[in-house]
């Protein structure tokens, strides 16, 4: 899937969690902040590839996106795994963690489960592309949904780009109108 598509993922799933489970009082700091983690979180496993725009991003980036993608094994790999999801969850928390301090009224359990959402939406969103995700490495099977490949989306296809996308910007508009009192009520306590 295309980043675009990673980052809608990623903040409806936090959104249906928004809405289907009891949310603790947290400050306006800690809503934004974890809204930012998630969609860090949505794309964040294609750091393996070279030209996420993670790298682009950067001076040098394209040069360590190289070198990063050869090390790690390259695209969909290590960071398309469970191994991977707890590696970033590992990281992310430490960093969280030496963070702390320097904002001491942002909730960093909330913002680590929202980073860690849009982490598993994209797993989960990549699982229904033709290449499908290794989710058991070392096992080097990659499992895709449906099973038969030919049913599979092409990332960045026509599909993907008339039908997914859409279909999730529809979902989390419908979501949002559906549910305003409860979104509302969150950013009335923050």
């Amino acid at each position: 899937m295309t980043g675009r598509t990673h980052d809608l993922a990623a903040f409806t799933a936090l959104s249906i969690i928004a809405i289907t489970q009891p949310l603790p009082t947290m400050t306006l700091g800690t809503v934004i902040f974890a809204v930012g983690a998630n969609l860090v979180g949505g794309i964040a496993p294609d750091i393996d590839e070279p030209t996420a725009p993670f790298w682009r991003n950067l001076p040098p980036g394209r040069i360590i996106g190289r070198v990063f993608d050869k090390a790690i094994g390259g695209h969909r790999f290590i960071s398309h795994s469970l191994i991977g999801l707890a590696i970033f969850g590992g990281l992310w928390y430490l960093l969280l963690r030496f963070l702390q301090p320097s904002m001491p009224s942002i909730n960093i359990n909330i913002v680590w489960w929202a980073f860690m959402i849009g982490v598993i939406s994209h797993l989960v969103t990549d699982t229904f592309t033709k290449e499908g995700v290794p989710w058991l490495l070392p096992i080097p099977y990659k499992f895709g949904f449906p099973p038969l490949r030919a049913f599979r989306i092409t990332a960045g296809g026509v599909i993907e780009n008339l039908i997914i996308f859409p279909g999730l910007l529809i979902f989390t508009g419908y979501l949002y109108y559906t549910h305003y009192a409860r979104f509302l009520e969150l950013f009335h306590h923050s």
